[in-house]
């Protein structure tokens, strides 16, 4: 039995390796073997002809049933993990998922309504900012330039928004501390078969042994 943040870690990681071993698959030069034969007799009679392989850069290439079965077997683990964390989910008192996006949606909120709270009246005068027309001596009509006050005034009950933005912070601090608790109190009934933190190497050459052994 494991708790729900070791859990999470466990998928993450099992991801991790899924996805290693299935960059080995993916790479050509690692399930493929080309050979070159330089026919050098039909230049030279007496010459005797060269073969060359091209390197593989996995050093698993020579394994490649081997990483196939690990990635199913890794696929297995992830699904057994999955449906032990939607059972240990199913009995807890708040829906994990849909609260930890809703907590985002509402930390997002009160940091928009903080700033708002935060902004203050203000007025500044903007050197040659301003337009207007006279009649010059010539009676024609010219533009000139001239300085501009500009006021910012808030359009808003600052002090109901900040409230809001307390509020959304208070909820969002209190849903946070409920999800943490069930982080680390739920069990999930579920024992990852490795070390979470064994490197790929060492969890595929475990596998290849216990599956030649069976």
């Amino acid at each position: 039995m494991i708790n729900l943040k070791d859990a999470f870690r466990a998928q993450n990681r099992i991801q991790d390796l899924m996805a290693e071993a299935e960059s080995i698959l993916m790479d050509d030069r690692n399930i493929l073997k080309v050979t070159t034969t330089h026919l050098r007799s039909k230049v030279m009679p007496d010459a005797q002809d060269a073969v060359t392989e091209e390197a593989a850069p996995s050093e698993y290439a020579g394994q490649i049933n081997e990483v196939a079965a690990f990635l199913l077997a890794m696929l297995a683990e992830r699904e057994a993990l999955s449906a032990a964390i939607h059972a240990a989910k199913a009995g807890l008192p708040l829906d994990m998922d849909s609260e930890a996006g809703l907590n985002r949606t509402r930390q997002k909120l009160a940091a928009t309504f903080r700033r708002m709270a935060a902004l203050r009246n203000g007025e500044v005068t903007l050197a040659n900012a301003g337009t207007g027309y006279r009649f010059n001596g010539e009676g024609n009509q010219v533009s000139y330039r001239c300085d501009a006050k500009q006021v910012t005034t808030i359009n808003y009950d600052r002090n109901k928004i900040r409230g809001m933005a307390a509020e959304l912070g208070r909820k969002a601090d209190g849903i946070s501390a409920e999800l943490d608790k069930c982080l680390v109190n739920t069990l999930v009934d579920y024992e990852l078969p490795f070390d979470v933190n064994d490197s790929f190497d060492a969890v595929f050459c475990d596998f290849v042994e216990k599956r030649a052994a069976q």
